[in-house]
């Protein structure tokens, strides 16, 4: 890792893979926690908790010489699909979500004292605007209802709070927007910008108020190369330099 910052790597399935693109979530970490944490993706599309359970070695190696200081975990999405009729396919039974999401927890929290955990909800979604987004005729007939998609979620949170982990119930969230049917998805289940953005400020919320040491909220944290120096721009003054690492004033939203 260049430079010993910490390392936030957020890993999941599609809502993490794609958090990089179209004013993602992901995207807006990486900017809020510039020069002061690296984040690292590690998003897979279509993978449910199976799959995941099977690749944590590789992916969070035990031996590592440098473990993240957090980890960002969102499955259950694929998860709740329906079952289908051949076997195959993503679905896994609730009970068996539960016990892979423990497995998940377990092998993170034991990488190093200091690697922190927090899980993101089953978010959501809105079954209308999915159905006439995703007629296909490479795919078999995906069935998902946002009464699965809230099972998957009550259990995640359930869980979270049984092992004191932090959680994002992000089903409950984003249903606080009146119009988060047709604000928060691209698609009625991938996240558009403004469902990225009640992503951050939960995300964000939680680092905030999370008693850890060294806290992890961007705000606590140090600046990399923060110190003055007369090779910064030239003050109206012109006797002396203003030093920009703490400028925010280029994004859209002034987080918290």
């Amino acid at each position: 890792m260049l430079g010993g910052r910490p390392l936030f790597v957020l890993f999941g399935s599609s809502i993490v893979q794609y958090s990089f693109s179209n004013g993602g979530w992901g995207a807006a970490l990486a900017d809020i926690y510039a020069r002061k944490a690296d984040v690292l993706l590690r998003g897979y599309i279509g993978w449910n908790t199976r799959r995941a359970v099977q690749v944590m070695d590789k992916v969070f190696p035990k031996d590592s010489a440098v473990q993240p200081s957090l980890v960002i975990v969102y499955f259950g999405g694929n998860d709740s699909i329906d079952a289908h009729c051949s076997g195959l396919g993503p679905h896994v039974p609730l009970d068996e979500y539960i016990g892979n999401m423990r497995k998940i927890a377990e092998h993170l929290k034991s990488l190093s004292e200091k690697t922190r955990v927090l899980f993101l909800s089953c978010p959501p979604l809105n079954e209308e605007m999915l159905r006439n987004s995703t007629s296909s005729t490479i795919l078999s007939e995906i069935v998902r209802t946002n009464e699965t998609c809230r099972l998957y979620s009550d259990v995640c949170v359930a869980l979270c709070k049984e092992m004191h982990l932090k959680v994002v119930d992000l089903w409950h969230a984003m249903q606080k927007r009146e119009d988060w049917k047709t604000a928060c998805f691209t698609d009625g289940l991938h996240l558009s910008e403004e469902g990225s953005n009640i992503v951050v400020e939960e995300i964000l919320k939680v680092l905030k108020e999370a008693e850890w040491e060294p806290s992890l909220h961007w705000k606590a944290m140090p600046t990399e190369f923060a110190e003055d120096s007369p090779f910064d721009l030239v003050s109206s003054s012109g006797d002396a330099t203003v030093n920009p690492s703490e400028w925010t004033i280029h994004r859209k939203i002034q987080w918290n």
